[in-house]
């Protein structure tokens, strides 16, 4: 039996270990959807001297307003979650996993950066 075939009969690894699945998505939208939304919010409020350094966050704050933000969010967030389904579907660890990870890193440190430069400003 090929590997390729043996691949087609497991199932996703979200449908095998669904509390893994689930733990990974919520570790990202917690530090990426929610922390660094809340925190670039708090930081474009009331640090009005300071913009924002990221152009294509800058972009659709300029654009559309924090309804931009948030869009711009949610559609980097479904992007990466369906690279994660598809990396389950096909049996591939490395898509399964790294994109909720990478998004819980940049969110995590991108949170802490916005907190670190509020309490400074």
């Amino acid at each position: 039996m090929s590997r390729s075939r043996d691949r087609r009969r497991r199932r996703p690894a979200y449908s095998r270990r669904p509390q893994e699945f689930y733990w990974l998505w919520i570790a990202a939208t917690a530090t990426y959807g929610v922390g660094d939304v809340v925190s670039t919010i708090a930081f474009l409020e009331y640090v009005p001297t300071i913009d924002e350094a990221n152009p294509v966050v800058a972009l659709a704050l300029d654009s559309f307003g924090l309804s931009g933000l948030v869009a711009l969010k949610i559609v980097v967030y479904l992007v990466m979650v369906w690279i994660s389904v598809a990396g389950a579907r096909d049996g591939d660890a490395l898509l399964y996993y790294f994109p909720p990870v990478l998004l819980t890193l940049v969110g995590t440190y991108l949170t802490a950066s916005n907190v670190r430069l509020l309490w400074l400003s």
